[in-house]
């Protein structure tokens, strides 16, 4: 990393997605949606795109913007597309929001706002995707296999997306009301389970190494770990699909793709403790002991899953798996990470011009470990408790943990503020050197 061109708007993809998950957690703490309102409503369905969207998309996005360069050693095809596709993103989840608050009665019956969102997210995630692609595509080894295969979750998830929104606009004909009929189980794994699971698990391959001086898993096994998962989702999708125009019933392609899905964890589970054996940094900073906290919560959601299945409880406990999924592993993972990846990219933005010239403090002076660390304990502590209160049928109480969570955030996102001011750096080495200090939500061509 060091000497590579810092994206110039990973910092405004992060702002962005912690405003949404800020919008998030208060519509979770305002009992909007699920678990006050059914899984297919309305309501619900503005919650999950905002978190979906909104908080985990577009972080991922951003940090893909920085780090697949790095990977394949090349810059972007297109940086310049990065601003405008944020843009259309922030534009087109607003519009998708209120087609589903007009769909639920709480507009103006515009339900030409669906189509019209899907259509800008489509754009946006169109650009964002070609420009990842072709960037990626002439070395697809190690872990950016990982991130191309999440690429081709996404197109499948946003083409899914689309379908039903001009399903649900009335324009979608035969073949929209049968893919809404009983394709929304197939655009969720997708998401969730393709673009997001896998895409992390490709990046986290590569942070981890590098943040604890570990060698890379070696290519055969995380190569096996991809192939479960990637045939997970083909199974998922194209079974899917067969299923649904046979009229056959989807349980035989979710069961043989869950169990394809348990396998993934498994595997990846192997090449993390791998990663951490042949760790050089024995002391384990705060965003790693953070994000072991995030694999034990993919651990618990696959447990989770089992024993719901064997009890015959999945259906109606759907919601807790699903909100450990995003809270206490993708979220969790995000957050422990975008922790240490603001603090990496202002380090090399600010100090990384005046190194060899001038004393420059470490990675690890932008940052306060000891006082950041209460507000993941709170945000982990919370995500657990909301489950709990979700399996055991208490909204009330589940809004409090969401209120937790919320403070969590909001301490985890004062830190990194914090760091990209600099606030925590020595007086004596702020700004030595004539080293300049990094805007907060771009960085300085």
């Amino acid at each position: 990393m060091i000497g590579a061109r810092i994206s110039r708007w990973t910092m405004s993809y992060f702002a962005m997605a912690l405003a949404w998950l800020f919008i998030a957690l208060a519509l979770m703490v305002a009992g909007v949606g699920f678990p006050a309102a059914d899984l297919e409503s309305p309501d619900t369905l503005v919650l999950v795109h905002v978190v979906c969207i909104g908080w985990l998309s577009v972080a991922m996005c951003g940090a893909l913007l920085q780090f697949v360069p790095v990977l394949v050693v090349r810059p972007l095809y297109r940086e310049e597309w990065a601003l405008p596709a944020l843009g259309l993103l922030g534009a087109g989840l607003t519009l998708l929001i209120a087609g589903f608050l007009a769909l639920g009665g709480r507009l103006p019956a515009w339900l030409w706002l669906l189509p019209l969102g899907a259509s800008l997210l489509l754009a946006g995630f169109g650009m964002i995707v070609v420009d990842l692609g072709l960037t990626a595509w002439l070395r697809p080894a190690g872990p950016i296999r990982f991130v191309l295969v999440g690429l081709v979750s996404l197109c499948v998830t946003v083409a899914f997306g689309a379908v039903f929104a001009f399903a649900l606009a009335g324009w979608g004909g035969a073949t929209g009301a049968v893919m809404l009929a009983s394709g929304l189980p197939l655009h969720a794994i997708a998401g969730l389970g393709g673009w997001l699971t896998l895409t992390a698990m490709g990046v986290s391959y590569r942070l981890l190494s590098m943040f604890m001086l570990s060698p890379e898993v070696d290519d055969r096994k995380s190569g096996t770990t991809l192939v479960a998962g990637a045939l997970a989702m083909a199974v998922t999708v194209m079974g899917g699909i067969l299923a649904t125009w046979l009229v056959s019933g989807l349980n035989v392609v979710l069961s043989i793709a869950a169990i394809l899905g348990l396998a993934t964890v498994a595997l990846y589970g192997r090449d993390v403790a791998g990663i951490f054996r042949g760790r050089m940094r024995r002391h384990l900073e705060l965003n790693t002991r953070m994000a072991i906290l995030s694999f034990t919560s993919l651990a618990g959601t696959a447990l989770l899953g089992v024993v719901l299945v064997s009890t015959r409880a999945f259906e109606a406990q759907v919601g807790a798996f699903v909100f450990l999924a995003v809270f206490g592993w993708l979220s969790g993972l995000v957050l422990a990470k975008l922790y240490k990846i603001v603090a990496f990219l202002t380090w090399l933005e600010t100090y990384g011009p005046v190194m060899g010239r001038a004393p420059t403090p470490r990675v690890q002076d932008l940052v306060a470990e000891a006082r950041a660390s209460k507000w993941f304990v709170t945000y982990y502590t919370a995500v657990w408790l909301g489950t709990l209160m979700l399996l055991a049928g208490e909204p009330s109480a589940f809004r409090a943990a969401a209120a937790a969570m919320s403070i969590g955030i909001a301490g985890i996102v004062r830190e990194v503020v914090r760091t990209r001011r600099l606030a925590d750096v020595a007086c004596s080495l702020r700004l030595t050197g004539g080293a300049s200090a990094p805007a907060l939500l771009f960085a300085k061509t």
